[in-house]
């Protein structure tokens, strides 16, 4: 085997620019595949420890008359609090509303929560601080689409417990910044007890949201949705977005593959004299065909060692400094960071290299399978067959 890759190793820098085209664009390939998928890991990394910190905590425990899909059942889907049995969980209660600023007309979700909780990373202590009548947080989005700021002092219709309308002013205390559009787009955050004040709705909940560590026991009229249950449709966007983009590192596989095997092919078909001396010299036909498939496998290994040296830095320097994300691309309802830090793992890394070895490998010994099938003499004589 030390014998096969000392030729194979002679012979691919005999070969010249030849050789280092066809190492250059597997190791294109080989940054590509690692670039992006390092990318789409760092995204769902970070993706979900927001999620976790802003809105899903523990897990949820939904109303049974509450449909997070259906916007119809907010009015009715909501129940009273089981304090003894509500220990560690921040309840929340949904009231469909509307916020008229500057004579305008936004649909808002009014959601009241616990202004002592410590859950989520939702700054109630701004409501718990306030002296407003009605104060109220929104996130950067909605204060954009709307064009309120803090102080802004803003007419808010809702209905209450008898599906009567009411108005009152609300007083935007505080704005905050979150990467999760889910608790920010056409949502109005306010104490949990002044919307039961203002909605009659005495110490009911929509839903809860659970501490991480949170161990689930049955609640009569409830429904627990784990961590993993409301991450499945970010999970489910994520492969999508890796399926898709794996039809680039596959083209780009297929190109460099396609390289390797036509110069085997070539090589072989060239080379039959020296394929006759090898086997007239005592190797056998095995031998021969390893050592062709070795040669053909060392352009991974060479495309493997520029890729290091190349992807080494350049990695380094994205993992430090992050990816910036427009504007536009946080704006589509998905949990998305201005900034996406990629993360290469170690994983990710082994099993790259370990699909471009193992496919050039295969790619190399296709065409050398023919030298099993050749005559030394005719090959001495280099005559084709």
């Amino acid at each position: 085997m030390k014998l096969a890759f000392q030729l194979a190793y002679k012979n691919l820098v005999g070969s010249g620019l030849k050789t280092w085209l066809n190492v250059l664009v597997l190791a294109i390939a080989f940054l590509t595949i690692i670039f992006f998928n390092g990318f789409i890991d760092g995204w769902h990394n970070q993706a979900k420890l927001d999620s976790e910190e802003w809105e899903i905590g523990g897990g949820h425990i939904l109303n049974n008359n509450y449909d997070s899909s259906d916007p119809f059942t907010i009015q009715d889907g909501h129940g009273p609090i089981l304090t003894n049995e509500a220990n560690g969980l921040t309840p929340i209660l949904f009231r469909q509303g509307t916020i008229y600023p500057s004579g305008r007309m936004y649909s808002a979700l009014i959601k009241g929560i616990d202004v002592n909780q410590n859950t989520l990373k939702i700054p109630t202590n701004l409501l718990k601080e306030s002296a407003a009548d009605i104060p109220a947080i929104i996130g950067k989005r909605y204060a954009k689409s709307s064009k309120l700021k803090v102080g802004d002092e803003v007419l808010m219709r809702w209905r209450d417990k008898n599906g009567t309308f009411d108005a009152s002013n609300i007083t935007i205390v505080g704005i905050f910044d979150s990467n999760v559009p889910t608790i920010d787009v056409g949502q109005i955050w306010m104490p949990i007890k002044k919307l039961w004040e203002i909605t009659g709705l005495e110490n009911e909940a929509t839903m809860f949201v659970a501490n991480v560590g949170y161990t689930s026991t049955k609640m009569e009229g409830w429904n627990f949705q784990s961590k993993e249950d409301l991450l499945s449709s970010l999970t489910r966007i994520i492969e999508s977005k890796k399926a898709s983009g794996s039809i680039m590192y596959i083209f780009l596989m297929g190109i460099a593959l396609l390289a390797i095997f036509d110069t085997q092919v070539l090589s072989i078909f060239r080379r039959q004299r020296e394929i006759g001396t090898y086997i007239s010299l005592g190797m056998t036909r095995l031998q021969v065909v390893k050592l062709f498939t070795v040669e053909g496998s060392m352009y991974s290994i060479l495309a493997t060692l520029l890729g290091t040296i190349l992807g080494i830095p350049l990695f380094g320097y994205v993992a430090r400094t992050g990816i910036g994300i427009p504007e536009a691309s946080q704006n589509q309802g998905v949990t998305i960071s201005d900034t996406i830090y990629p993360a290469f793992g170690i994983g990710l890394i082994l099993s790259t290299i370990i699909l471009i070895i193992l496919s050039s490998t295969i790619v190399s010994f296709l065409p050398a399978r023919k030298i099993a099938k050749m005559d030394p003499v005719n090959a001495l004589k280099g005559k084709i067959q």
